[in-house]
This record gives structure tokens, sequence and C-alpha cells, in this order.
């Protein structure tokens, strides 16, 4: 049913294909990577392919996070015409796998030792009833904290490294007149928020309980009280102009000095490296105060779509050079975001990022990598999305933390 779509492809796919090479399309990737930066690095992959005579048909989506992609998937699947391989995240990778839609990549998997070098909570979504389904490739990590040094240093404010140290700088940024959270008011934005409140409040196995096990006590315990509470500090730290701005806008609050901190994954970093601004010297990049020893992330895929039962020589190829340690270099040296296998050299990468290569590496090692609620991976859609209603709500200063507490043991258990 899952046919490889070659002469009948778009006519945005061709004209992608003829415009990167001159051989037969062999594969056709949907994807939502359609920035500069991302598409340069996605070249690294289309030469690599190129290079063992196999041709390459772009089908971008626009729109990150891939809802548009998704969209654009189940009308070609429903057609019988699924792509050789998708951008996916998270849950919905395993939601293909449970309609039998993802080819078994077993066997390049077990040639390359895969099992070795990508960590387990990553395998987690890549596999599927013990088999891969999807190459990873690449790691971004969630609780990230973001700050203007020159605003800190000013103010004679050391990078914190927990709750007290963090509320109290943010105490004298504010009574100094200067915003000391830059926030997009967008609920993946606040739950992201909550995403590093939540580890830093109760610990990783707390952040387990209510978010992976989704266990009805810790949902409605003293602790989420209290994580809510911290919230609402935070609330109180963030400019009355918040509501509905983009996270770029944030981040350039704290590049050009409106602003101390900013709390986001990783992604941030390409703008201040776009502004001209140098890790260490312009701009602090530090775990949330609490979360030093934890990461948790989301991670890109590509998932490969079955072809009548067997993978395609096409489809072992793609998903061989996608793991490949000169890609997964290559590409996240760009992205922002670290290698999805930790035996990748950090040499070609800046400071933030070889400092996340090796937060990862540990994480993955002592069994602290979480896949992170707010952006996908810890819990599916209608989970993740009940969370949001109840964090933002909450945020907007619609509930207090009792209740906040109460909702959301309510809406989880609706949604679960």
């Amino acid at each position: 049913m899952h046919k490889l779509l070659v002469k009948t492809t778009s006519a945005l796919a061709l004209l992608a294909a003829t415009a990167t090479t001159s051989v037969a399309a062999d594969v056709e990737v949907l994807h939502w990577w359609t920035s500069g930066g991302e598409a340069a690095a996605l070249n690294v992959l289309k030469k690599d392919l190129e290079s063992q005579g196999i041709g390459w048909a772009d089908m971008p989506v626009a729109g990150g996070g891939g809802e548009s992609a998704m969209t654009v998937l189940r009308a070609r699947v429903t057609a019988g015409n699924a792509p050789t391989a998708v951008q996916m995240l998270g849950f919905d990778i395993q939601d293909w796998a449970k309609e039998g839609a993802l080819a078994d990549l077993n066997a390049v998997a077990a040639k390359e030792g895969w099992d070795k070098v990508v960590p387990a909570a990553l395998q987690r979504f890549a596999k599927y009833d013990g088999k891969w389904i999807s190459a990873p490739v690449n790691v971004h990590s969630t609780n990230w904290v973001w700050a203007n040094k020159a605003v800190l240093d000013k103010h004679g404010i050391a990078a914190p490294t927990t709750w007290e140290e963090f509320t109290a700088a943010l105490d004298k940024l504010k009574a100094a007149g200067v915003t000391p959270l830059a926030h997009g008011g967008q609920a993946w934005q606040d739950a992201t928020l909550f995403d590093a409140i939540v580890m830093s409040t109760g610990g990783a196995d707390f952040y387990k309980a209510a978010f992976i096990d989704l266990d009805e006590a810790a949902l409605g315990s003293d602790t989420m009280k209290e994580a809510f509470d911290r919230m609402a500090v935070l609330r109180a730290n963030v400019d009355e102009n918040f509501s509905g701005r983009d996270w770029n806008l944030a981040t350039a609050m704290v590049i050009n000095g409106e602003a101390g901190f900013q709390m986001m994954g990783d992604w941030a970093k390409g703008e201040f490296l776009g502004a001209g601004k140098k890790p260490g010297e312009d701009f602090l990049c530090f775990r949330f105060p609490g979360t030093q020893n934890q990461v948790t992330f989301n991670a890109d895929q590509f998932a490969m779509f079955d072809q009548g039962g067997e993978v395609s020589k096409e489809q072992a190829a793609l998903a061989s050079a996608i793991l490949s340690p000169t890609f997964q270099s290559a590409f996240n040296v760009v992205k922002g975001s670290v290698p999805a296998r930790t035996d990748v050299s950090d040499e070609a990468f800046d400071a933030c990022a070889k400092q996340g290569m090796k937060d990862l590496a540990a994480a993955a090692a002592s069994g602290n990598l979480f896949g992170s609620m707010a952006h996908g991976h810890s819990a599916p859609a209608s989970v993740k999305n009940a969370i949001y209603d109840v964090v933002t709500a909450h945020f907007n200063g619609e509930y207090d933390s009792a209740t906040a507490v109460e909702e959301l043991v309510d809406a989880v258990s609706i949604a679960k």
C-alpha cells in the first residue's frame, strides 16, 4: 500500500529534485526544515546520497512543529502514495508504527551499532515492538536558561545554581528597572517554563511520575502546588507585553539587554549567534537551577515508510547517512541542537553545544534523560494539550495554585 512515489511525485518535489540533482529521484523526503540554515544542513545529506547514485526529491512543508506536514502526510498515505521518509516527533512516530505504516530498519541498525550509540530515551520513540522504525537526527534540550552577560555583570549577578539564587537575581533586576525574564505568552512557552519548574521543584523521579507515568498522586501533590507557586513567581517577573509574543522576540530582548534571562530550548542559541554574539562573552547558557543533572529533550527523527515489506536500498542508505557521525555533526552545528548519538566529536561545536553534548551523555548514562512534556515527548498529544490548558490558565491568573492542581488532575484523567 505504501509504495515509493517516483514518477507521480508532486510538482514541488519534482522541481526540488531537478534543482538539486540530475539523477532519478529515488527518495522523497517530507520535512518542515525550510530556513536557510536548515536547508544548507540538509544539503549535506542530499550530497551524501547523490554520491551513491541516489536522487533526492524534496517535499518541504513550512510550519515549525510539523502540524501542517502531518496533515499533508495523512492525505498522501490515504491516497496510497506515502513519501520515502518523513520528519517526525515523538508520539507521532509511535502512532504511525501502530498502524503498520513504517519500515523495519533493524538490519541497518544492527550493522551500524545504533543500539550502542543512541540513548535509550530516544530509542523509546525510534523503535516499536523491538524494531527500529526511524532514524534520529538530533536532540534539542529544553531546560536551558539564556542570559545577557553584560546585564548580569552590571548588577553583580552570577549564573544562579539554585531556585533561591535565581529568585534573588530576578528581584535584583526588577529593582533596577530591567525586565527579569523575557517570555512569550503562548501555551507551549508557558509549558516550557513549567517543564523546568516541575523538574527543579520535585526532582527527576517526581517529573517522571507526573509527566511520563501520569500518576494521579504526583499530579495532585503538594509538590505540584509548589511548582505552580513558583510559576506565579515567574509570572510576576515578565513584562506586561508578554502575551502572544513569539519566542524569538523574547530572545531578542535578552540579546538587546532589555531583559536578563530567558528560559527556552537550545534553538534560542541560533538567535544569539545570528546577532554576532559569542557564548561565554556576550551571553551565558546554563541549565535551569535545580536541573543541572537532568536533560529534558525533544528529538527530530526521520521515519521510513513501508514500501511492501522490505526496506529499499535507498531507504537503508538514507537511514545510514542520517546517523553517520559526519552528518550528525554538520547538521547539528547549524541547527543549534546536539547529535542523536553520543560518540560524535564535539570539535566543530561552540561552547554551549559542547556543554549540551556533555550533559546529554551524562544524563543518558545516569538515567536522567527525559522526554519533555512541553514538547510532546513525555505523553501523547491529548495529555500534553490538557496540561497546556491548565498551565496557561494559571499563568494568566484564572486559577490559584490549589485550583490549578485540582484542574490538572482532572484534565489529565480525562485526556489519557
